[in-house]
């Protein structure tokens, strides 16, 4: 079966299409999270540690699909500017956990209100941010799944 060539074209692209939309998005909470003295890769680890409480090195790094040489420096800076600290188990010390602070747990409140602006900005009706939400994840496994077999 031969395969017509076709001219590649950017606005054709899925891959941009996400990265604009990525770029537009991080855009919008840029303002609110500077306020708050937060990148938006460190609020994603903030929100792991909202969701899951404390968690591993490993666990922020899985939850947010980076090396955990990512996660690293994130955590750092929030040890450092006093959002999160690490703690050692007692029963193996080499267990690292990284929880929120009590001023960590304090910015939740005013990022909510932060990523519920991002919400509205985007126009979607609740039920459509979902389903688009919901297909991304299912993509992104998707390709995941793709990349392991490769």
């Amino acid at each position: 079966m031969m395969m017509h060539s076709r001219q590649l074209r950017l606005d054709d692209q899925l891959c941009f299409a996400l990265y604009a939309a990525t770029n537009a998005v991080t855009r919008a909470y840029r303002p609110f999270l500077n306020n708050l003295n937060l990148t938006y890769p460190q609020y994603l680890v903030m929100l792991v540690l909202w969701q899951d409480g404390p968690s591993s090195h490993g666990q922020i790094a899985n939850r947010l699909k980076l090396s955990q040489n990512a996660i690293t420096p994130l955590v750092d800076r929030l040890v450092a500017q006093g959002f999160a600290e690490r703690t050692r188990k007692e029963s193996d010390r080499r267990v690292v956990t990284v929880q929120a602070t009590q001023e960590g747990l304090d910015l939740e409140g005013s990022v909510s209100l932060a990523q519920q602006s991002v919400e509205c900005q985007t126009g979607f009706h609740p039920d459509a941010l979902a389903q688009i939400r919901d297909e991304l994840i299912a993509l992104a496994d998707r390709m995941e799944q793709e990349n392991a077999k490769t």
